[in-house]
């Protein structure tokens, strides 16, 4: 069955050659004139924002170190209730990204990125010992995760000493894409969740505004300096931040517990 499937497919390919041959070309072409598109309004805006480069390196600097510092308000909630219900991925994940992205700087050269993840790694573990000095539970709730993630910056690291240096940017600046989208996109992994409950009250609010503004002034800069990596990584993150947001805005767990706890009738914001 499988063997007439395999020549049925063949002889679909062979009859229709010619048009699956020009419609793959006309795909071919519009992709390339898409990208030239890109490419042309990148260069432009990198243009018209160059001569502002040093004023949005420092804003995105600065707006970054104050993200990290929305960390204290979850370290002051932990002292208060524990890290029961708390998650210590921000803090072991921020750490890792930090560490991962410094050896990035490192090899672009960029000044800015460099202190901007090196103030990072500090913060982030300075909110990592705190979470172990507070946890009953240490080793499932942060030793073991603080431990996967070392292991993958020293597997990162290891990676920049051996690949070959015409190509680490390119590649390295392609894994560190792929790991800053998947510690982003972590909290909408409960999507269906969050819309089935309409209670979004476990996507932190401060955090998740925070983000929206980093990512979007980074948007920005990687602009300037002409990063697609850098550009890919931070337009998704914007709009990961801003999904993140709206979720929030159309299902807040406040509004939620009011509407129990009056009885009233469900709204629509």
């Amino acid at each position: 069955m499988i063997l007439v499937i395999w020549y049925a497919i063949l002889a679909l390919v062979v009859i229709f050659r010619s048009p699956v041959i020009d419609f793959l070309d006309s795909i071919s072409t519009m992709l390339q004139t898409f990208k030239e598109t890109i490419q042309k309004v990148i260069a432009h805006a990198s243009k018209t924002l160059e001569s502002h480069k040093t004023t949005i390196g420092i804003i995105a600097g600065h707006l970054t170190i104050a993200r990290l510092f929305s960390g204290v308000l979850v370290c002051l909630d932990i002292r208060k209730n524990g890290t029961e219900r708390i998650s210590s991925l921000p803090f072991v994940g921020g750490l890792m990204l930090a560490l991962g992205s410094l050896r990035y700087a490192k090899v672009l050269g960029d000044d800015v990125m460099l202190q901007v993840n090196f103030e990072s790694a500090v913060l982030n573990s300075i909110f990592c010992i705190f979470y172990i000095v507070h946890s009953q539970d240490k080793w499932n709730e942060i030793l073991q995760p603080l431990s996967y993630s070392m292991g993958t910056v020293a597997i990162l690291w290891g990676y920049c000493e051996w690949e070959d240096p015409a190509l680490i940017k390119f590649r390295y600046g392609l894994i560190m894409t792929m790991l800053m989208l998947f510690l982003s996109a972590v909290p909408l992994l409960n999507l269906k969740k969050v819309i089935a409950q309409k209670d979004a009250s476990e996507i932190p609010l401060v955090m998740s505004l925070m983000g929206t503004m980093v990512t979007f002034s980074w948007l920005l800069y990687s602009i300037i300096i002409t990063n697609g990596f850098l550009i890919v990584q931070n337009l998704i993150g914007f709009l990961i931040f801003a999904t993140r947001l709206l979720l929030i805005y159309l299902y807040s767990g406040e509004f939620a517990r009011q509407e129990d706890d009056q009885g009233c009738l469900s709204f629509e914001l």
